[in-house]
């Protein structure tokens, strides 16, 4: 990544703030079930937006990391989280952390790609469904592939495959998420451009 000036460091400051706030409040989860929609994709988005794909690697960091430390009621509490940590910790922080990192890194280069070959408004709001998106597949597939054979994830899984699993599981969760990530990122995204705030994709990392 080129080097980061003064409001990029600001800005990346502020986003992974965001997430701290949202991860130690109710204000950015909202439990339904065993699962949490949780609003932490749409500053991983933001930060892919202004940042590229270093920004949005550094901002769902910060979200993995807290996501495990929910695991111990760290934050807002997580009873799925802390019955994978309960089985095994290392596997719980994979399952946790990876997917949050991998998905920022990812949506910097979407927004980066989309952004080439179509205006950054409408790539602002690709990129804030696909954070959101991206979020739910990776977080899912590590909970299988992780955890797949404990009796807790059989007991979830209820002799469904992998599709008709992850869509009846999340449901309403990830539509809710997908939506507001979309149109707020799409909104912050466009907003920052117009106010110069942000460089076109070509200068990113």
């Amino acid at each position: 990544m080129k080097k980061m000036d003064v409001k990029s460091i600001v800005l990346l400051g502020l986003l992974s703030a965001i997430v701290v706030l949202f991860s130690f409040t109710p204000i950015g989860s909202i439990p339904v079930g065993p699962l949490v929609i949780t609003l932490n994709v749409i500053p991983i988005a933001i930060a892919a937006i202004a940042l590229g794909p270093t920004g949005g690697l550094i901002v769902g960091s910060v979200f993995g990391l807290f996501s495990f430390l929910q695991c111990f009621g760290i934050g807002i509490p997580s009873g799925m989280g802390a019955t994978l940590a309960n089985i095994n910790p290392f596997l719980a922080f994979v399952q946790r952390f990876v997917p949050r990192a991998l998905d920022g890194f990812l949506v910097g280069l979407i927004f980066k790609g989309t952004s080439k070959a179509a205006n950054v408004s409408l790539a602002s709001f690709v990129t804030g469904f696909f954070s959101a998106f991206l979020n739910t597949v990776f977080f899912m597939s590590a909970l299988v592939l992780l955890f797949g054979n404990t009796e807790y994830v059989q007991g979830l899984m209820n002799g469904k495959s992998f599709i008709p699993f992850v869509v009846g599981f999340v449901g309403i969760n990830a539509v809710f998420e997908m939506i507001a990530c979309t149109l707020i990122s799409g909104a912050v995204g466009t907003a920052l451009y117009k106010a110069k705030l942000i460089k076109p994709a070509a200068d990113k990392d």
